[in-house]
């Protein structure tokens, strides 16, 4: 059974997303003392990231942990890296401590590289005694083809349940991608799907009601929240 996501449409988009970001944030770290929040990468989310950069003074950025969703096969200076998107927009002008970041090596080897960010994953969910490492928050954006992170229609990635972090191969792009899976995805507290004002609305639709040759409608946690929040 899916759950009815909750759906913003806001003209606000940036301002929107940041203060929800804010709040998630506050609630996480009074109830958990830390904040986990994936972030996506893509031209979207960077708006985003700057203004909680300008915004969140007052965020104890020692009690967040930044992890990516996905990252592209490529060093973390290269344009095309999410993590240097992240860098430029937040980490560096909020002055994030290394420490609260956990970056994906796009430069190694794609399945050790995968292997590598899951262990990490894996090691900090059992010094806490959890099953699987939880976000609080994990954005998501939608590819013009209905995928996420780097879950591709037509990937190997779309059928894996027990790996949370994985090297996906996507014929189209003739590339590796490493991307989060389902089982790490719908374990979240929360998923924000940060969706802009050009975006197809017919596919957006075909999302919501839950297409599932769209690897983005198969995003379904099984005890967590769906916000989609849509610019106007």
């Amino acid at each position: 059974m899916k759950a009815q996501p909750q759906v913003i449409r806001t003209k606000n988009f940036v301002p929107d997303a940041t203060d929800f970001i804010l709040e998630h944030a506050r609630k996480a770290i009074a109830e958990r003392n830390e904040f986990r929040i994936a972030l996506s990468g893509g031209s979207t989310p960077a708006p985003v990231y700057a203004r909680l950069a300008a915004q969140a003074d007052d965020l104890p950025w020692d009690r967040i942990r930044f992890t990516f969703g996905d990252e592209r096969c490529v060093p973390p200076d290269d344009p095309q890296s999410n993590f240097r998107m992240a860098r430029q927009n937040l980490f560096v002008p909020a002055a994030v401590p290394e420490k609260s970041i956990m970056r994906m090596r796009g430069e190694m080897d794609p399945k050790v590289a995968a292997h590598e960010y899951e262990q990490q994953l894996d090691a900090i969910a059992a010094e806490r005694g959890e099953p699987m490492y939880q976000h609080d928050l994990i954005f998501l954006g939608l590819g013009d083809d209905g995928h996420t992170a780097s879950l591709f229609p037509g990937t190997a990635a779309l059928e894996e349940t027990t790996r949370r972090v994985v090297a996906n191969f996507v014929p189209k792009l003739n590339a590796w991608r490493l991307t989060f899976t389902y089982p790490l995805i719908n374990g979240a507290r929360h998923i924000l799907f940060l969706v802009g004002a050009s975006k197809d609305p017919q596919l957006i639709e075909r999302v919501l009601e839950g297409a599932r040759q769209f690897p983005a409608a198969r995003v379904n946690p099984s005890a967590g929240e769906v916000t989609w929040m849509i610019g106007e």
